[in-house]
C-alpha cells in the first residue's frame, strides 16, 4: 500500500475538532497505542520513539477499555497519515487473558506485519467503536529512516557481543593477555586494532538499566524492547509469544536479500542475547517455545547455524536433564483471529504444545548436521554441511578459566595443581571455545551465496560479572578477543564483511583499582589472618599498582591467574560478598543446569556471600540480592570493514540497526574526506 503524507498538526486537529462535535457521551479510552510514541503518551511529537527501515514489517496494535463493564468494543480500524488501512484488524476481548488491572471487556486490536516504504516521519491512528455508538480515536507516530544512495554493499555482517562487556572488562583483558610496559601495552587485544570506536548508549524501553534481551535486539530491529522481551513491542495479554513483532535484520535480510542467519554463543542458545537475534517473545524465559521458534520460523529469518548451550530444551520431556514443558511453550489457535493473524501475516509457525518433541532429531530431519561436542564439531565438513546445530551442554557451557583447566588435565598444567575439574563435574569435558566455534561456523556461512548475517555472544563476561569471579570473566573475555581476531581476519582476506564488536550492556560496575603489593604466598598469608588487614596490606593503588605481568602459555591463556602483584578488581554495582583477591577454585552454583542441586554441582558456593568466607573481609555491597547488577553506563563499540566509519561518536543502541541497514541495502557512504578501507 502506498502512504501519502500528512501533517500530523492537521490530523490531530482534525481528531480535535471530530471530538468537539460528539455529545457528551461517555466514550471508550485509548490506554496503550503501538508502536509506542510519546506523541500518544505526552502529546508530544519528540523524541521519535520508533523507527523502521523502508518496508521493514511492524505490528499496530491498541488497547481499547469501554467506558463501563457493560458495554464491548465492536469495531477498530487502523490509518496511516490519514489512509484507513485495508489490512484485516483482530479484536481480541480480554476476559481473563489480560494482566492484572486491565478490565475483563477491554479490547486489544491488532494489524500484522505492516509495512511503510516512504521515508520520514509518519502518524498512524487507531479508531475503536464500542457497542452503544460511541468511539475514540488515538494517534501515535513513527518514522522511516531514509537510506542514502552508496557504494559499495556489504555481503555479510557479523556482531561481536560481550555480554555485560564494558570499557573496565576490556582493560582487563588488555592488562591480562597483552601485558604492559613502561605504560605502553605490548600486544593489543584484536578488538583493539579497529579502527573505528564508538559509545553506545543502551537503555531499554521501561529502564535507564537495560538487561540482556532489549540490549540485544536494539541492535537488530531498531526499537527499545522493555526488559525481558525480545523482538516485541509491550502489550496488554498474558500470552508471551502474540505481542506485537518487530522484523529483525535477520529477517528482513533474509526475506528481501536472501541471507542466513549464524547464531554462535557459549551461553544456553535459548538465553537472552542468542534469542533476540530471532525470536519474539514477551518472556525471555520461555524455554521451549524459544527454541522451537528457531527450527520453525527458519524460513523467516534464514537459520544455518545455532551453536551453543542448551541441551535441554532439545530433549523430550521424559528425558533426565530435559527442561522442555508446555508452560514454556506456544501455540497459536486458528480460532483466536489475534493471534491466527501471526501465523497469517507473518507467516510464522502456529506452534503446538508438545513436550515431548525430540529438536534435536527433527533439526537433523531437516538437515542440520549435529555436533554433540567438539570432537564432533571439528569432524563436521564445513564443505558439505550446509547447516549445523552444535549443543555442548545441558545448558550454560563451562567458561574459559574451567574449559582450560580441563584441557591441560589436572596436575599438569602450570599453576592447576589440585584444582577440580569443574568440565567434568559438569559431564562435557570435551566443550569446544568460542573461537573454534566461530571458525566452523564462519567455514559454514561463507559458503552462502547471498552472505550472511552472524552473531557471536562472549556470553559469560556477563554472567561471571553478576557472580563477581573475577579471573572467570576476565578468562572469559580474552577467549571472547580471539574469536574477534578471527572475524577481523576473515572481513580482511574478503573485504566484503563488516565486522562490529560491542556488549549488550556493562555488568557490575567493574572497577580496576589497581594491583596486588604482595606476593601470591603473602596474599595466602594474608587470607590466614583475615578481616580488613586483608584489603589494606594488597591493595596498591596509583603507582603502587605498578604492572601486572601475567605469563601466557602456548594456548593463549595464562599459565596461572594467581600471580604475585596481580591485578586487582571492585565493583560498583556489587551485592555482599567476601573477597580474598585470588582465583576462585570453583564457579558459583548455575541454577539453569538440570542437575544443579545433584551432587558433585551442589558442593558448589552457592552466592558470593557463601564464598572466600575463611578471609573474613566482607565488602557490603551496593545493591540487595545475591548478585552484582547490570549498570546504565554507555559501552564501547569497534568497527571494522566497509562501513567502518559509520559507527563513530555517541548513538544510541538502536541506531546501530540503522547503521547496519544502510551499509547492507544501499551500500556505505563516507563521511566527508575519508576514503574507503576495509582494513
Amino acid at each position: 500500500m502506498t502512504f501519502r503524507k500528512t501533517s500530523p498538526i492537521a490530523l490531530l486537529a482534525a481528531i480535535a475538532l471530530c471530538g468537539a462535535a460528539v455529545p457528551s457521551l461517555a466514550a471508550p479510552a485509548v490506554t496503550r497505542l503501538t508502536p509506542p510514541s510519546e506523541l500518544f503518551s505526552s502529546q508530544r511529537q519528540n523524541p521519535v520513539i520508533a523507527r523502521f527501515l523502508p518496508g521493514q514489517r511492524f505490528d499496530l496494535q491498541a488497547t481499547v477499555r469501554p467506558d463501563d463493564a457493560g458495554k464491548r468494543i465492536t469495531a477498530a480500524s487502523f490509518s496511516i497519515d490519514g489512509i484507513t488501512l485495508q489490512a484485516n484488524v483482530a479484536i481480541k476481548i480480554c476476559e481473563a487473558l489480560c494482566i492484572k488491572g486491565v478490565p475483563a471487556n477491554a479490547a486489544v486490536v491488532s494489524s500484522r506485519a505492516i509495512s511503510v516504504e516512504q521515508p520520514g516521519l509518519h502518524t498512524f491512528s487507531v479508531t475503536a467503536t464500542q457497542s452503544d455508538g460511541q468511539s475514540v480515536t488515538a494517534t501515535g507516530n513513527f518514522e522511516v529512516v531514509a537510506l542514502n544512495p552508496g557504494a559499495q554493499k556489504v555481503k555479510n555482517i557479523i556482531i561481536l557481543l560481550g555480554d555485560g562487556m564494558g570499557a573496565a572488562q576490556r582493560t582487563a583483558a588488555r592488562i591480562v593477555a597483552g601485558g604492559y610496559a613502561q605504560g605502553k601495552v605490548i600486544q593489543p587485544l584484536a578488538m583493539d586494532t579497529f579502527p573505528v570506536t564508538g559509545m553506545v548508549k543502551t537503555a531499554s524501553l521501561n529502564s535507564v538499566v537495560t538487561d540482556s534481551s532489549p540490549g540485544m535486539t536494539a541492535y537488530v530491529s531498531g526499537n527499545k524492547n522493555n526488559n525481558n522481551e525480545e523482538g516485541v513491542f509491550p502489550d496488554d495479554t498474558l500470552d508471551p509469544f502474540d505481542n506485537p513483532r518487530i522484523e529483525y535484520l535477520s529477517e528482513y535480510l533474509h526475506r528481501t536479500q536472501g541471507k542466513a542467519l549464524g547464531i554462535v554463543t557459549t551461553a544456553d542458545v535459548f538465553d537472552a542475547t542468542p534469542a533476540g537475534n530471532a525470536i519474539h517473545t514477551s518472556n525471555r524465559g520461555a524455554g521451549t517455545g524459544i527454541v522451537d521458534q528457531f527450527l520453525d520460523d527458519r524460513k523467516l529469518h534464514g537459520l544455518s547455524v545455532l551453536m551453543g548451550g542448551g541441551r535441554k530444551w532439545f530433549l523430550p520431556a521424559s528425558t533426565p536433564g530435559s527442561a522442555r514443558g508446555d508452560r514454556t511453550d506456544y501455540a497459536f489457535s486458528a480460532s483466536d483471529a489475534h493471534t491466527a493473524d501471526i501465523v497469517k501475516a507473518w507467516g510464522a509457525a502456529a506452534g503446538k504444545l508438545d513436550k515431548d518433541r525430540d529438536l534435536i532429531s527433527e533439526f537433523q530431519a531437516a538437515g542440520f548436521a549435529y555436533a554433540a561436542s567438539k570432537t564432533d564439531m571439528d569432524a563436521l565438513n564445513a564443505h558439505t554441511a550446509e547447516q549445523v546445530l552444535g549443543l555442548f551442554s545441558h545448558s550454560n557451557m563451562n567458561v574459559a578459566l574451567d574449559k582450560m583447566d580441563g584441557r591441560r588435565k589436572q596436575g599438569q598444567g602450570v599453576g592447576n595443581e589440585g584444582r577440580n575439574r569443574v568440565v567434568d563435574d559438569y559431564g562435557f569435558p570435551d566443550q569446544p571455545m568460542l573461537d573454534e566455534m566461530t571458525a566452523k561456523a564462519l567455514a559454514v556461512l561463507e559458503r552462502k551465496k547471498e552472505g550472511f548475517v552472524l552473531m557471536v555472544e562472549g556470553a559469560s563476561i556477563d554472567k561471571q560479572a553478576h557472580a563477581m569471579d573475577t579471573e572467570r570473566w576476565m578468562l572469559d573475555t580474552i577467549e571472547f578477543d580471539r574469536a574477534i581476531a578471527l572475524a577481523r581476519d576473515f572481513a580482511a582476506r574478503r573485504g566484503d564483511t563488516i565486522v562490529i564488536v560491542t556488549a549488550d550492556h556493562e555488568c557490575a560496575g567493574v572497577a580496576l583499582i589497581g594491583g596486588s603489593v604482595v606476593s601470591d604466598a603473602r596474599l595466602q598469608e594474608l587470607v590466614r589472618e583475615g578481616g580488613t588487614a586483608l584489603r589494606d596490606k594488597a591493595v596498591g593503588v596509583y603507582e603502587a599498582a605498578g604492572f601486572p605481568k601475567y605469563r601466557i602459555a602456548a594456548d593463549g591463556y595464562p599459565e596461572t591467574t594467581d600471580i604475585d602483584n596481580r591485578l586487582l578488581v571492585a565493583y560498583g554495582a556489587n551485592s555482599d560478598r567476601f573477597e580474598d583477591y585470588r582465583t576462585n577454585a570453583l564457579p558459583l552454583q548455575d541454577s539453569q543446569q538440570p542437575f544443579v542441586k545433584s551432587q558433585p554441582l551442589a558442593a558448589y558456593p552457592v552466592d558470593p556471600s557463601k564464598r572466600d568466607a575463611d578471609g573474613k573481609f566482607l565488602i557490603t555491597g551496593q545493591v540487595p540480592g545475591n548478585s552484582a547488577v547490570h549498570t546504565a553506563s554507555d559501552i564501547p563499540l569497534s568497527a571494522f570493514g566497509p562501513g567502518a566509519y559509520s559507527f563513530t561518536g555517541v548513538m544510541d543502541n538502536t541506531d546501530v540497526f540503522f547503521k547496519l541497514g544502510q551499509i547492507a541495502i544501499q551500500g556505505v557512504v563516507l563521511p566527508p574526506g575519508l576514503m574507503l578501507d576495509n582494513k
